[in-house]
């Protein structure tokens, strides 16, 4: 079962995809009171779901065709950096000029007990499903990363898995560490979308195949597939680092780090389109324009 909102003329909608593509309004205002409602009735998310599953709340468009928005407004998006074998390889490319002749810092935090975690975005820089993300003005050398993103509650139980794009700026990183926050944080510098899976509904998170596509000009430039099989981490201990101290706040989502990473003498440019497709979930699109 997914959770999808989508825009009505000005009114915002939930509502729930069955694995049969099927899609119904939901009632609630929003993700996080479906989650809550639900753990105030002492029952689960789709079985709360599942009285509005009538055909009186049937929608007859396709799903993929209506008017998607993020599927939620998270307040606070963060994401966990070098959690694949193959970020920790770019890591290492941009921040040794491509001589990769010595361990760096990457080296150690792939291995060591506290991961890095960052933070990305807030709701009013995140895009959703088809809208623009945008390119750095200062930087020559961007890229989309495709990563799981994480939906949690606040007391940071995972309620929902998404699809994240964490759009990174190579040189920037690369030049200095302490520059990461430019390199990661702009104006719609952060996707998600394009539905939530909800979590009771996963069997096995660490088998979630994802695939990224980049078009320019209609034609595939880079292609490239991964698997959450690959991770370095476990989800829960991304988790607990972030809550470590911190407050959760409800709809907040954590991505999980990429292990797709284009060529290394490729870059981003306007017009190009960005898709990303988790099993499962669901293929988040967007544009890229100039900022």
């Amino acid at each position: 079962m997914r959770i999808i909102r989508f825009l009505d003329g000005q009114q915002k909608w939930l509502a729930a995809v069955t694995d049969d593509e099927q899609a119904y309004r939901l009632p609630q205002a929003d993700f996080m009171t479906l989650i809550y409602q639900a753990r105030e009735k002492g029952v689960t998310p789709v079985q709360w779901i599942e009285s509005a599953l009538k055909p009186v709340n049937k929608l007859t468009d396709d799903w993929t065709s209506l008017h998607l928005i993020t599927p939620l407004d998270a307040p606070e998006v963060w994401a966990a950096g070098v959690t694949y074998q193959r970020s920790r390889e770019a890591r290492n490319y941009e921040a040794t000029d491509g001589k990769l002749d010595a361990e760096t810092f990457y080296d150690k935090v792939y291995g060591a007990e506290r991961p890095e975690i960052f933070f990305k975005s807030t709701a009013a820089r995140t895009v959703g499903p088809n809208e623009a993300v945008t390119l750095r003005s200062d930087s020559t050398w961007q890229i989309p990363e495709p990563e799981l993103g994480l939906v949690l509650a606040a007391d940071g139980s995972i309620v929902g898995y998404i699809a994240g794009n964490d759009m990174s700026c190579r040189d920037i990183e690369g030049e200095n560490p302490l520059y990461l926050p430019q390199a990661k944080i702009w104006r719609n510098s952060c996707s998600i979308g394009p539905a939530i899976r909800l979590a009771e509904t996963v069997k096995n998170p660490y088998e979630f195949s994802i695939v990224c596509q980049i078009y320019r000009d209609e034609s595939v430039v880079v292609k490239s597939e991964a698997s959450t099989s690959e991770l370095n981490r476990k989800l829960d201990e991304l988790v607990s680092f972030l809550a470590r101290d911190n407050d959760v706040y409800d709809g907040t989502v954590l991505l999980t780090g990429t292990s797709i990473v284009p060529p290394n003498d490729f870059t981003l440019e306007p017009g190009d389109r960005i898709e990303i497709s988790i099993s499962d979930i669901g293929t988040l699109i967007n544009p890229v324009i100039s900022n």
